[in-house]
């Protein structure tokens, strides 16, 4: 082949980034090709693909599919590199006076057939060498894409960690108001009970953010080893086929390893913390919340923009999936103090400001306690505004109290005694609607 048009075809089928031959080539909305381990280390940095890139675009894309062709041609290009080396004088058996076609697994040193068949090696693994160094090249991109996943994963999980890191001390604060200002409505001075509880909070506090920074510290030490074990297996995929083949057993060990230290994030939770006297004074309160007949909410999409209807067959949104339906409570409240409780295996109660047509308000919110699961874990959250509740799901019951006066509204683990959140300062008008979410908790 003439020497100009070799060049040109070894050009195309080499990677803009890395300038080798393609491994594992993928390409993008404009037409160019690039490594898919070289496309994942730097497509968060588009201006570095630009800048190679002749079109100078940028690409969303992530997951995209091998070019096969291209990913044939390069792999024939490097056979043609090995034949090469091959065919040199230091590559022939001395004792035999063949090629060194065959690679010992045990010794990782290079054979002729025949030497492969003596009484040395006749016990030995071997292969052809450019099957084996191929074979290696496919093994290689599946490890690194299963670091990659890793890596992913760790980078979510040390965001989750240093957002809590950030708010932590903060969340503690506002819930060590919380109990001082329930402890203070008591009729009953409990000034003894009180220091207890805020200083088991603030020792517990203290010690989940000093668990949080080594959590946080741990998973950006994961980061650099991650990536710096994708980073040289990709290296070690661009080297020569006898160098790939003695360093590949090595380099796996270590992947091995690298995969067993991965951290797991923190689950902060905070002790429930039981009130003597909290159930007592809200009881005073106590009220009831009556279903409208007839009259569902259906829970599909954002809350914001919930649907009521008199029977679900009546709304074409609608479907097998809405496994969640709500409705109005018969009272609405106006003014004053109002307590009542729930059973979370039954149903749970939230506020709303009610519009035309039996819609929610979206402009004054929704009031209410959720629980999201994340793996094993279930994590509260209060909204208006969104709040994640580091403290225990509650089991049982719950208790709602909704202070018009005062504009709070406050969520309690009966069976705990506890204060789960007050939502303070809400941003409602009266008449407060209860809508009762008849779904598991």
């Amino acid at each position: 082949m003439n020497s100009e048009i070799l060049q040109v075809f070894q050009r195309e089928l080499t990677c803009p980034i890395c300038m080798n031959y393609f491994l594992d080539p993928v390409t993008i909305e404009c037409g160019h090709s690039f490594c898919r381990p070289c496309f994942y280390l730097n497509w968060q940095d588009m201006a570095v693909l630009a800048q190679r890139s002749i079109c100078k675009k940028t690409t969303r894309q992530r997951n995209l599919k091998t070019d096969i062709c291209l990913k044939n041609m390069a792999s024939f290009a490097r056979k043609a590199s090995l034949w090469q080396f091959l065919r040199s004088e230091e590559q022939i058996s001395g004792m035999h006076g063949e090629t060194k076609k065959m690679f010992c697994e045990v010794d990782k040193s290079l054979l002729c057939l025949l030497c492969s068949n003596s009484q040395e090696h006749q016990n030995h693994r071997h292969c052809p060498i450019e099957w084996a160094a191929e074979e290696r090249r496919v093994r290689a991109p599946k490890k690194m894409q299963s670091l990659w996943e890793k890596a992913w994963e760790n980078l979510r999980n040390l965001n989750m960690e240093t957002t809590r890191t950030r708010c932590w001390k903060d969340y503690v604060s506002l819930r060590i108001e919380a109990i001082r200002a329930e402890y203070h409505k008591m009729v009953a001075f409990l000034h003894e009970e009180e220091q207890h509880h805020l200083e088991r909070l603030r020792k517990e506090g203290e010690d989940i953010f000093q668990q949080l920074n080594e959590s946080k510290a741990r998973m950006e030490h994961s980061r650099e080893l991650l990536r710096g074990m994708y980073e040289d297996l990709k290296q070690m995929c661009h080297k020569a086929d006898v160098e790939l083949l003695q360093a590949f057993g090595d380099i796996l060990h270590r992947y091995g390893s690298l995969l067993l230290q991965a951290s797991e994030p923190v689950n902060p939770e905070l002790s429930a913390g039981p009130i003597t006297g909290l159930l007592d004074r809200l009881s005073g309160f106590r009220g009831k919340c009556q279903p409208i007949a007839n009259r569902h909410i259906f829970l599909h999409g954002d809350l914001r923009s919930m649907n009521v209807g008199c029977d679900p067959q009546d709304d074409p949104d609608i479907t097998a999936k809405s496994e969640c339906f709500l409705v109005w409570g018969a009272q609405a409240f106006t003014s004053g103090k109002h307590y009542w409780e729930v059973h979370l295996l039954v149903s749970v109660t939230i506020i709303g400001k009610r519009r035309q047509n039996d819609k929610v308000d979206g402009e004054e919110g929704l009031f209410l306690l959720g629980c999201v699961k994340e793996d094993s874990h279930c994590n509260l959250f209060t909204t208006s505004p969104l709040v994640v509740q580091y403290v225990p799901r509650p089991t049982s019951t719950l208790g709602l109290f909704l202070d018009c006066e005062g504009r709070t509204m406050s969520f309690v683990d009966v069976d705990q005694s506890s204060l789960i959140y007050t939502i303070p300062n809400c941003s409602f008008s009266p008449p407060l609607w209860p809508i009762i979410c008849c779904n598991h908790f």
